[in-house]
C-alpha cells in the first residue's frame, strides 16, 4: 500500500480491514488501513500482518501529507513523510525507510476518481551495496489512485511503487511493485446496507522485490469497510 493524496481525498476518509488468501504463495494476510484528511493535510497507515499458519511477518507504513495552503490555487501540491518497516521470520527486520517529498493530487468533481503522484528522497540505514560500502541515499516513485464506478457498486484502486535500494544478495538496485485491487460493494445491495462488506481479488505484480525477476502472485479477499 501507498499514501493518498490530501487533496484528491480531502472529503473522504477511510478506515477497513482487507483478508486476502495469497494464491501464489499460499499464505493469508490482513491488512488495517486508514486515511484521514484534516485541515492541515492528511494521515495515512497500514499494517500488513502474514499467517502460514501462525504469524510470519508484519509490516507497517504511516506517511503525513502536510497541506497548509488548501485555499490556493497551488492546494494540489503538498508535502509528504513515510516511514516504513517491519520484518519476517525468514528474512530477519526489513530495513527501515524514511522518506520525504512532495505529492501531486487530483480527484474528479464528484470525487469517484481520484488520484496522487509522490516524488521522494529516500533514506535506508542500513542498507550496503556490492562493496560492502554503505548505500542509504535513494530515491522513490509512487502513485496512488482509486475509481468508483458502477453507480458504487464497484471499486478499482492500487498502487505502484518504484525505488532504488542496494540489494548485493540480488545482484540489483532497482525495485518494482504494483498491487491493483478489484471490489465489489455488498453492501449496495438493498436492505444491505449496514452489512459494510466488499469481496474482491488483488493481483501483485513485482520485478526484485521478493526474489529476482519478475513475479505475479494473484490473492482473493474480503473487506470490511468502517465508514
Amino acid at each position: 500500500m501507498a499514501v493518498v493524496g490530501v487533496f484528491a481525498l480531502q472529503s473522504a476518509k477511510a478506515q477497513n480491514l482487507q483478508a486476502f488468501y495469497d494464491t501464489g504463495r499460499k499464505c493469508a494476510t490482513t491488512t488495517v488501513e486508514m486515511f484521514r484528511p484534516d485541515s492541515f493535510g492528511s494521515t495515512f497507515f497500514f499494517i500488513d500482518m502474514d499467517y502460514h499458519p501462525k504469524v510470519i511477518g508484519a509490516y507497517w507504513e504511516i506517511s503525513r501529507e502536510f497541506n497548509f495552503w488548501q485555499d490556493s490555487k497551488v492546494n494540489w501540491m503538498s508535502v509528504h513523510i513515510e516511514y516504513d518497516g517491519g520484518l519476517n521470520t525468514d528474512a530477519g527486520s526489513f530495513n527501515n525507510a524514511w522518506l520525504g517529498g512532495l505529492t501531486y493530487s487530483g480527484h474528479s468533481k464528484d470525487f469517484s476518481k481520484t488520484w496522487s503522484v509522490s516524488a521522494m528522497y529516500k533514506l535506508i540505514p542500513g542498507t550496503v551495496n556490492v562493496l560492502g560500502n554503505k548505500d542509504v541515499h535513494n530515491f522513490q516513485l509512487t502513485g496512488v489512485w482509486n475509481i468508483n464506478f458502477a453507480k458504487g457498486w464497484c471499486d478499482f484502486n492500487g498502487f505502484v511503487d518504484f525505488w532504488r535500494e542496494a540489494r548485493p544478495w540480488q545482484n540489483t538496485e532497482y525495485i518494482f511493485i504494483a498491487e491493483p485491487q478489484f471490489w465489489v460493494n455488498l453492501y449496495k445491495i438493498p436492505r444491505m446496507e449496514k452489512v459494510r462488506l466488499s469481496v474482491g481479488c488483488e493481483i501483485e505484480l513485482s520485478n526484485n522485490f521478493v526474489k529476482p525477476g519478475f513475479d505475479v502472485m494473484p490473492a482473493v479477499g474480503l473487506k470490511w469497510n468502517f465508514n
